[in-house]
C-alpha cells in the first residue's frame, strides 16, 4: 500500500482552500490507487507546543566536559520534546511523498508549519548537517494567499513564505517538489476585492484542477511501480 504524509497548517478547520486543494490532489490518487494510507499532522488545528522547538535545541546543546548532553542529563521537558521530533521524523520517513498545505499569513510562513519544520530538523536523521534520508521522493506543496503577489501586482514580492518553503523542501530534503498556488482567496469575504472574484474562482479551479492533475500522475507513478504491483489492492 502507498503511503502519504500530508500536513495541514490552516487555522481554518472548515472554509480553508488549503486544505480543500489538498484534498483533491488526495482524493486524486485513492481514486487510481484504491487503497491509500495517508499519515496526518494537522498543526493548524493541533499545534506543535510552542515552547517544544527551544527544548528539543536544549537537550542537544553541550553538556559536562563540552560533550553533546546525555540522555541523563535533559530535562523531563527536554526529552518529551526530542520523543516528539522522533515522532515528527517517524512520520515522514513511513511516507512514500508528501503533501503539505501551507496557507500565507501576515506575508510569511504560518507559525504552525514553520514550528513543525523547526522541531523535525532538530531530530538527527533531518538534521541539516546530514544527507536527507527522503531525498527524491515526491511532495505536493498547495499554497493559499489571500492577495495576489504575482508580477506587476502592488505586492509582487510580498510573499516571504512560498521562496523559504521551497529552499526546506527541495534544498534542504531534497524532494521532488511540484507548487500548487491558489491566490485572491480572501475576495469573496472583502467587500474592498468585489472586482477580483471572476478572478479568485479562476485561481482556485486552476488549483484544483492542478491538484487533481498532479494527484493522478502520483497515481499512475505508482501503479507502474513493481512495488505497488506486488501489493494487494
Amino acid at each position: 500500500m502507498s503511503t502519504i504524509f500530508r500536513l495541514d497548517s490552516s487555522i481554518r478547520a472548515v472554509g480553508s482552500q488549503s486544505r480543500a486543494v489538498a484534498s483533491t490532489l488526495e482524493d486524486a490518487v485513492r481514486e487510481q490507487v484504491g487503497q491509500l494510507d495517508v499519515i496526518r499532522r494537522d498543526v493548524g488545528v493541533f499545534p506543535l507546543p510552542a515552547t517544544a522547538w527551544a527544548f528539543a535545541t536544549q537537550a542537544l546543546a553541550l553538556g559536562v566536559h563540552s560533550a553533546p548532553k546525555a540522555r541523563g542529563e535533559r530535562t523531563a521537558d527536554e526529552t518529551t520534546a526530542m520523543a516528539l521530533a522522533t515522532d515528527l521524523a517517524d512520520e515522514m520517513l513511513a511516507a512514500d511523498a508528501y503533501l503539505f498545505a501551507v496557507p500565507l499569513y501576515n506575508y510569511g510562513v504560518s507559525q504552525h508549519a514553520k514550528a513543525w519544520i523547526d522541531l523535525l530538523i532538530t531530530e538527527p536523521r533531518f538534521s541539516v548537517k546530514v544527507p536527507s534520508p527522503i531525498a527524491g521522493r515526491p511532495a505536493y506543496l498547495v499554497v493559499a494567499r489571500g492577495g495576489a503577489y504575482g508580477p506587476g501586482t502592488p505586492r509582487e514580492g510580498w510573499d516571504h513564505a512560498t521562496p523559504w518553503l521551497r529552499r526546506i523542501f527541495e534544498d534542504v530534503w531534497g524532494l521532488n517538489l511540484t507548487l500548487i498556488e491558489v491566490e485572491l482567496t480572501l475576495a469573496d469575504v472583502n467587500p474592498e476585492m468585489a472586482s477580483l472574484r471572476d478572478l479568485a474562482a479562476a485561481s482556485l479551479g486552476q488549483a484544483h484542477a492542478a491538484a487533481r492533475h498532479a494527484g493522478e500522475q502520483l497515481a499512475k507513478q505508482w501503479m507502474a511501480s513493481p512495488a505497488h504491483a506486488s501489493t494487494p489492492a
